[in-house]
Formats: C-alpha cells, structure tokens, sequence
C-alpha cells in the first residue's frame, strides 16, 4: 500500500510552522495511504478548457469556521493580483464543495483529503458510488486537526465521558460533520450527534443545549475562542490504542498534535487527529489563469497569514502531502517550473507532457 503521507514533508513543514508537530516520531504505518487503484481513474482525454474568468465562486463552509475566513483571504488575492470579483459562499464544506466543484457550481472549493479521496474514487458511503472526477487539486492550504471541548462545569473530560452525551458534530457535508460520526462509532461510543455550523453550535452550547463540540478546522478556531473568553473548558482529543484504531480504520488521518497556548485555556500539548486541507478547481478551468493564481497564492502568503494563521503552513512543499488526487495542469506547470518533483499520482488523465 503506497503511502501518500511523507514523514519527510512532516518534518519539513514542522520546522516552519508551530501547529505542525506530531508524526515524525511515529511508525509509517500510521500515515494516511493510498489504496492505489482502489478506484480506476479515467482514461486520458481531450478537455475543453473554459475561458478566464472575470468573476469567482469560493465554496467555503459554516461561518465561525476557518474555512469562511480563509476564504475572504482568497477574495483580497483575487481582487487584488487579478481584479477579480469572488463571491465567499457559506457551504456545508468539504463534501458539498467536491460535488458543487464537480458539478460547475462552484470555481474554487476547499477540501480535507478524506473527502477529496473519497469523492474522487467513489468509496465514500455520501458519494453513493459515483466518481467525481472531475475535481481538481490546485494548491495546499493547512491541517485540520480534529478536537473535541466542554464546559468544566460538564465534568466531560475524554471522549469516553461523552457516552450518553449530545455531541455537536459540525455541519452535514463538512469534514467535521462527516467523520466525527464515523469516529464515534469506530470507538463505540454511545452519542447523540448534533449536526449545527460552529457559531451555531457555541452558542447551543453556552446554552446548555449540547454537552460536547467536535470539530475538525485550522487552529485556532475563532468559534472556541469566543467561548473561552466566557467559560472554562476542557479539551480533550485522541490518542494511543484509540488512535491507532481510527487510524488503521481511516487512513487518511494521521497523528497531529496541538500545541499547548493554541488556545488561552490550553495549558498542554493536546494529542490528536488531522488531515490536510487543499483547494480545488474544476478540470476545464483556464489552465494559465490556474497556473498565475496558484504562483499568486504562494507568493502572497504574508496577505493570507492576515487573514487566518494556518495559512503559514501553505508552502509549496505543502503540495506533497497528497499524491492520490489528481492536480490542474496549470498547477502542475507551477510546482514542476520551482523544482518540486511531483508524484506520478498526481497527473491527470488529460495531462500531456
């Protein structure tokens, strides 16, 4: 089984970014990996590509999350290296944005890798065995750890307290709201999940309506500070035999720490999950305008670690973190011209070198 985690990109966007710090000492066989032909890709073929566009899309997810913020990030980038309008629009996240990307009603959506995995070879239970090939990748944005947080006055300080709890689980379609589920019931744990958006659920929460919140976003997560600056918590994540079990059942997680300070009341590393996040395109997107907003994004990352601190961990190597989803071609040609030797996973049926 080829692995699509490379402890060596770990370890190299580790030493450039805080929030980036667990996997390195672990086993490889806890990485995320490709299953490599569990679903077949398609056969290379013509694409006709669509003009440059003068106006843009985001699919982002449920406001308080990163992803809305990250998104107005994008908006000031596009304004302003292209003058280009972007319309923000709140989404259910990652699964929704793979089907409204594969599906034209969206320009650029982002994703956490399970759901892009999924969706493209079909072996997700949401994608009802269709393929939605023809998603592209564009650029890597940040890891998404999932957390999990109570009131103090809860007494729920690990997961297995939350037996018997109303656990808000994000939004439908989000990363958050898709796995955290499937993550309970890999633990056998006995919840009832609220699926709400991240504002929605702190305030369900501060009014005694949910016991628990899981959630999966860049750190920090602006809804968690908002209610710390009004309660105590707890925070409580994943980690030993019960990781290892989540991890071999979902590879695409990986091992992740989140560091102590992350948030005010977090006087301690917190072990846990992550995936990686990246944006998408559509296949017939203009592959110049694709190739020029890509090398805008990386040479504009000041502008985006204004918006939103994750965006520190979006380097250029950052790319390597998946090698199983295909890349634009006007993506490809960016990363190819720096030097960065891409997996063969990664090219297009329609790529022609």
């Amino acid at each position: 089984m080829r692995k699509f985690f490379k402890r060596s990109m770990l370890t190299a966007v580790a030493s450039l970014s805080l929030v980036f710090v667990s996997a390195c000492g672990s086993d490889s066989s806890n990485a995320p990996a490709n299953d490599g032909g569990q679903g077949e890709t398609p056969e290379e073929t013509e694409v006709n590509y669509a003009e440059r566009p003068s106006t843009v899309v985001i699919g982002t997810a449920s406001q308080g999350g990163t992803y809305f913020i990250y998104g107005g990030g994008l908006a000031q980038l596009l304004e302003r290296e292209f003058s280009i309008t972007a319309n923000v629009e709140v989404t259910g996240g990652p699964v929704h944005n793979m089907q409204l990307v594969n599906g034209k009603q969206q320009d650029i959506g982002m994703i956490t890798l399970g759901p892009g995995y999924e969706g493209y070879y079909g072996t997700g239970d949401w994608t009802g065995a269709d393929k939605l090939t023809d998603v592209r990748v564009a650029f890597p944005m940040y890891t998404t750890p999932f957390h999990w947080w109570a009131l103090k006055n809860s007494g729920v300080e690990t997961l297995e307290d939350m037996d018997g709890k109303r656990v808000g689980v994000g939004p439908s379609g989000g990363t958050s709201g898709t796995y955290l589920p499937l993550i309970h019931e890999a633990l056998g744990l006995n919840v009832t999940p609220i699926q709400a958006g991240a504002s929605d659920m702190t305030s369900q929460q501060m009014d005694g309506q949910l016991d628990v919140i899981g959630f999966a976003a860049g750190i920090p997560i602006s809804a968690v500070s908002e209610v710390e600056a009004q309660r105590e918590l707890n925070f409580f994540g994943i980690e030993g035999e019960q990781r290892d079990l989540v991890i071999e059942k979902y590879p695409f997680f990986y091992p992740f720490t989140i560091p102590a300070g992350t948030y005010n009341q977090l006087d301690h590393d917190l072990e846990t999950i992550a995936q990686f996040n990246f944006g998408i395109v559509h296949k017939e997107m203009d592959p110049d305008f694709v190739y020029e907003f890509v090398k805008a994004y990386h040479e504009n990352q000041e502008l985006l670690k204004t918006t939103h601190s994750s965006a520190e961990e979006a380097i250029a190597e950052a790319i390597l973190f998946n090698d199983s989803l295909p890349l634009h071609p006007g993506a490809i040609r960016y990363y190819e011209e720096i030097g960065i030797d891409l997996p063969e996973g990664v090219y297009p049926p329609e790529y022609k070198k």
